[in-house]
């Protein structure tokens, strides 16, 4: 079988995505822009600045034609107006001709408020205490009920399937597969022992971890931080911004990955974020333990997301290093030394 990273596609369909595209979808919904657009940063979807007739500007989000459903973005846009109408600052998509969602030329689109802003201080503690202040304020609302169509964070989805993905399109070359093939499998089994995120349920007699709606893929990237003397509109603080991988799973999820570092500066991290998240919910220690397994769920849906984008004329562009040998070994030592982490005591805070 030929491999998808040697085989790209003719055609793709963001191709047809121009310029005139862009301001036809914007006025489909009554924004007539003055010819002025931004590319933004990202890979899943095409996200545009674009600046409007009336002086103003809106951020336009294009979805990736075939990732999700109208019902899974649809209950995306409500949770963000669910959180919205609870005050906690997430900027979600407006409504426009009576819908959030709206469709032209072939792509689903939305439009948004734009919001400026700049990447958080992490290693500033107060700084992480406000951001663990309005994670949990995001959760109490997540946990007041259940998505019905947007996925669960759990192994089969980002771990089984990409692994065996990956391996029936000849993605690994043959000088790292047998190892690849171990390891991975190795990771996946060793996930497999976690409560929630594997296949077994917590000891018995104790209460089950709490799965609720999430973020999903709180990064640093997604959070925008305005400074005190920031309009109105805005407010000082963090704003979330792009539920796209909004989902069900514990509540640690949209933490760890604010961590990084040394294991005494992660804990430092950690200690600050759930000491501002204590304040408006409680937290389950319970889930420190699955830090490292969330970690490993990630490093390996990383490489199937990478190698299934590939058609995509912007991945080559961007990630040039990715399907070599070399890629690949470093994936190998990194899942051996996740391995060694999962076996490690979870942080402490």
């Amino acid at each position: 079988m030929a491999s998808p990273l040697t085989t790209a596609a003719a055609f793709h369909p963001f191709e047809a995505l121009t310029p005139d595209r862009v301001l036809d979808a914007l006025q489909s919904v009554g924004l007539r822009g003055d010819g002025r657009l931004t590319a933004l940063s990202s890979y899943e979807n095409r996200v545009y600045q674009v600046q409007l007739e009336d002086g103003s500007a809106v951020v336009a989000k294009f979805y990736r034609p075939g990732r999700w459903s109208d019902a899974q973005i649809r209950e995306e846009h409500a949770f963000s107006h669910e959180l919205m109408a609870a005050e906690v600052p997430v900027i979600g998509p407006l409504r426009l001709a009576g819908d959030s969602l709206h469709h032209d030329g072939g792509f689903a689109f939305s439009v948004s408020p734009r919001r400026g802003g700049r990447a958080p201080e992490l290693d500033d503690t107060e700084v992480l205490e406000w951001i663990g202040r309005f994670l949990a304020r995001i959760h109490a609302v997540g946990a007041r009920q259940a998505f019905a169509v947007r996925p669960a964070l759990d192994l089969a989805r980002f771990a089984i399937e990409p692994r065996e993905w990956l391996l029936a399109h000849d993605c690994i070359p043959l000088d790292v597969q047998s190892r690849w093939e171990q390891v991975s499998q190795a990771a996946i089994d060793r996930i497999a022992q976690c409560p929630l995120i594997g296949r077994h349920a917590p000891v018995a007699g104790a209460d089950p971890i709490a799965c609720i709606r999430l973020h999903g893929d709180c990064h640093p990237g997604n959070i925008l931080w305005t400074p005190a003397d920031a309009p109105a509109a805005a407010g000082p603080g963090p704003h979330f911004v792009d539920l796209d991988d909004a989902c069900s799973g514990p509540a640690v999820q949209d933490l760890w990955m604010l961590t990084s570092g040394e294991r005494a500066q992660r804990i430092r991290q950690l200690g600050a974020l759930v000491d501002g998240y204590e304040q408006f919910r409680p937290f389950d220690r319970r889930e420190l333990a699955l830090i490292e397994p969330l970690r490993t769920l990630r490093l390996l849906h990383y490489s199937a997301w990478l190698a299934r984008r590939w058609d995509d004329p912007i991945f080559p562009i961007n990630f040039p290093w990715f399907g070599s040998s070399d890629y690949w070994k470093g994936q190998v030592q990194m899942l051996e030394e996740q391995l060694e982490a999962m076996d490690e005591e979870p942080l402490q805070v």
